[in-house]
């Protein structure tokens, strides 16, 4: 019975390595007869695994999808999840994990009935990859599978939207919502956040919504044709918007560091980066206010030089000349300096000499 069982795992397991197998292949691989080989399958049908063989003396078998999950020990939703989460790390370029990701998916989705291929393939095909690292903000399942669902079916989406103060334009107060109809197109995920690109029906125009403010209020629909997409790029799109777009204040700086350095350090939701040929990069992105934007270009610790608006250099010097005085009253009269000489602080000038 121990060696019937062993047989029977090695076959399963044979049976998802490869989309078909001859009779013959199988039975020189676990040094059986045919006969065997046919009674060993029939033993994975009557435990619920759906082999299937093809007609005549050439036909092969393979493991295909059931009515219903075989025995795995995981229930739809868990299935759903480990699909994804697969999909996820084959493509997160860890060394020793994506090939092993792209494996077990390729079983997995093998055997997975139609229904729940169709919720991972709808998931995959209406999510564009911003950014892949981990740690990304976490955001219900099933409003995420729903959401794809009705981007792939071209289906109206009704929900409630939690607003910020003042977001999309509105003013509404920490913790109201509005009422949204809008023909959803693509989900975008960045390494914090998942966003819905939509065509809102009331304002007709583009928007994104971030998806862990989004509470779906069925019923949908109907269908509808979709439209012209806002750009070919949807990430850097997104990006644009949620980084730059949505802020008061937007500004232009060159960073003094390759595009490479500085993406290191700045997610496509802080900023826009442009590669420059003499090895330095452009940034473009927003805040609420000139101080927040000081603040936020100090922060990556990168050489940079103002390009617009020219207000932001305004602040630069206004904050330069708040450091020095701090530094001023920090050191006191008197006290010396690393060089050994007494500082005594004095007037600046605008253009920023000291």
């Amino acid at each position: 019975m121990l060696e019937t069982s062993a047989r029977l795992l090695r076959l399963l397991s044979l049976l998802q390595t490869h989309r078909e197998w001859s009779g013959a292949d199988l039975a020189a691989r676990l040094g059986v007869s045919a006969r065997t080989v046919r009674r060993d399958v029939d033993r994975l049908r009557e435990l619920g695994y759906p082999v299937n063989a093809g007609p005549g003396t050439g036909g092969g078998y393979r493991l295909g999808a059931g009515a219903e999950l075989p025995p795995l020990l995981l229930d739809d939703d868990e299935a759903v999840a480990m699909a994804v989460g697969l999909r996820t790390a084959a493509g997160q370029g860890i060394d020793g994990i994506g090939e092993s990701s792209v494996r077990a998916l390729a079983k997995l989705e093998q055997v997975l009935p139609d229904r729940l291929r169709r919720r991972v393939a709808a998931l995959h095909a209406f999510t564009v990859p911003m950014l892949h690292r981990p740690g990304a903000f976490g955001v219900d399942p099933a409003v995420l599978t729903e959401l794809a669902h009705l981007c792939r079916d071209a289906e109206r989406l009704r929900f409630e939207y939690g607003d910020r103060p003042g977001s999309d334009g509105g003013t509404a107060a920490p913790g109201s919502f509005t009422r949204r109809t809008v023909e959803p197109y693509r989900l975008v995920c960045t390494e914090r956040r998942w966003y819905l690109v939509a065509w809102d029906l009331d304002r007709e125009d583009w928007r994104t919504f971030r998806v862990d403010r989004i509470t779906p209020k069925p019923p949908h629909g109907p269908r509808f044709t979709p439209r012209t997409p806002p750009a070919d790029d949807l990430a850097a799109y997104v990006s644009r918007g949620v980084s730059t777009s949505a802020y008061a204040v937007r500004a232009v700086v060159r960073l003094l560091v390759p595009l490479a350095e500085a993406a290191e350090r700045i997610s496509p939701s802080a900023g826009v980066l442009q590669a420059e040929t003499d090895g330095s990069c452009l940034l473009r992105t927003g805040a609420a206010t000139l101080e927040v934007m000081v603040i936020h270009l100090m922060m990556t610790g990168f050489p940079f030089e103002v390009l617009e608006p020219a207000e932001l250099t305004d602040a630069l010097r206004t904050a330069r000349d708040r450091l020095d005085a701090a530094v001023a009253r920090a050191e006191g009269p008197g006290r010396r300096t690393g060089d050994g000489a007494d500082r005594t602080p004095g007037p600046r000038s605008g253009s920023g000499a000291g």
